[in-house]
């Protein structure tokens, strides 16, 4: 494996390489438990550690705004790329300076949103995305989030990726095969999927939990025979194996993601807590909108190169809607499609072993309890 700073470990590190949903689930008991991280991945950040690295803050705001309470909004990796570093600049940050009547505090660094659930239960943060995974084991261990939007996230976000002379041309070809994939994520419910489309279960393939950056040097090496993985760390690890490798046809992505509140937070200022689900979707669609100026102001933040090869993949995935939050345009309340989609995750996790028991994700998701707030939303969204 390459061991340059542009390698995908590297990238790993230093961004938010290990992405959506990238996180341990809930013990047998019942609590958050995080998985100890893989050589090359940061630790999850605390509150403290958080803000000593800040991304770039937002344009200063009225003077109102700096002495309200502050609003914590948590990011995952260093904030230099995504939908929170395109809040932080251009259009986005100025609709965030002046339609945000509160102090917005950036706390970055987070490896994944379950740490992120950790610190909305310890009241250190107000804000965030989060997984559907993250959803499932903060409903079970009782974190106070309410849920506020959800979107389904792009079909195409995950590859399935096998070295170019590989025998293996369909899901049924992976039948005994040793397969890569972070145990509990996205990539392992599209797994799932992929592998019941040929009448296969996880237990027909050898499914080895791999982190990010630790799958990418297995799968380069020949260690494991295919590797499951979503955008950008996919994308980046194509663009460096070049003709070294492909993707299978067919695989696809099932769950949802979501913007949920601290309770606290939501309780005190709804409309504040909808606002900030319409900034964020008006702010992916400029992105989106707008590919080569998102991957310059990105660059200019940090987040690679300019110019580089790396800005060239991510403008492409800008451009095909292949990133976790190029759903966000699509963001809307909570509904009945984003619940049933929750729990079969759940259910599919519970019954691997995955998660230890059930959990009645679709039941909180859809509590009249966050009808009020369901209905803010809606409004700021014209849903």
């Amino acid at each position: 494996m390459p061991t340059d700073d542009r390698s995908p470990s590297s990238i790993a590190a230093r961004r938010r390489f290990i992405g959506l949903g990238g996180l341990a689930l809930a013990s047998a008991g019942g609590t958050l438990a995080l998985l100890g991280c893989s050589k090359g991945e940061a630790p999850p950040a605390t509150p403290a550690a958080a803000a000593s690295t800040a991304a770039p803050a937002a344009p200063a705001t009225a003077t109102a705004a700096e002495t309200a309470s502050p609003l914590t909004i948590a990011v995952i990796g260093d904030g230099r790329t995504g939908v929170f570093a395109s809040l932080q600049t251009g259009a986005g940050a100025r609709r965030l300076a002046t339609e945000v009547p509160a102090k917005v505090v950036w706390q970055p660094g987070f490896t994944a949103s379950l740490p992120v659930m950790e610190a909305v239960k310890a009241g250190g943060v107000d804000f965030s995305f989060a997984t559907a995974t993250a959803v499932v084991n903060a409903v079970a261990a009782g974190v106070p989030i309410v849920p506020l939007a959800a979107y389904a996230l792009p079909a195409n976000e995950v590859d399935m990726l096998v070295a170019a002379g590989s025998p293996i041309r369909t899901a049924a070809d992976l039948k005994g095969r040793k397969i890569a994939h972070q145990n509990g994520t996205t990539g392992t419910y599209s797994l799932i999927k992929y592998l019941e489309t040929a009448g296969l279960r996880l237990d027909d393939v050898q499914a080895v939990s791999l982190s990010g950056a630790d799958a990418y040097t297995a799968f380069a090496q020949g260690s494991v025979d295919a590797w499951i993985h979503w955008q950008p760390a996919s994308a980046l690890a194509l663009q460096r194996l070049g003709d070294k490798a492909r993707t299978l046809p067919g695989v696809r992505t099932y769950d949802y993601a979501f913007y949920v509140a601290r309770g606290g937070f939501a309780d005190a200022h709804p409309d504040l807590a909808a606002k900030l689900v319409r900034l964020i979707r008006e702010t992916q669609a400029d992105a989106a909108a707008h590919p080569d100026a998102t991957v310059a102001e990105w660059a200019a933040l940090g987040g690679f190169e300019a110019g580089g090869a790396e800005q060239q993949v991510y403008r492409q995935l800008i451009v095909d809607a292949r990133l976790s939050d190029s759903g966000a345009i699509a963001l809307k309340p909570i509904d009945e499609a984003a619940a049933a989609s929750t729990q079969d995750l759940a259910d599919n996790f519970q019954a691997l072993g995955v998660l230890p028991n059930k959990v009645d994700v679709r039941g909180f998701l859809l509590d009249p309890k966050f009808d009020a707030i369901r209905r803010a939303v809606a409004a700021e969204l014209g849903a």
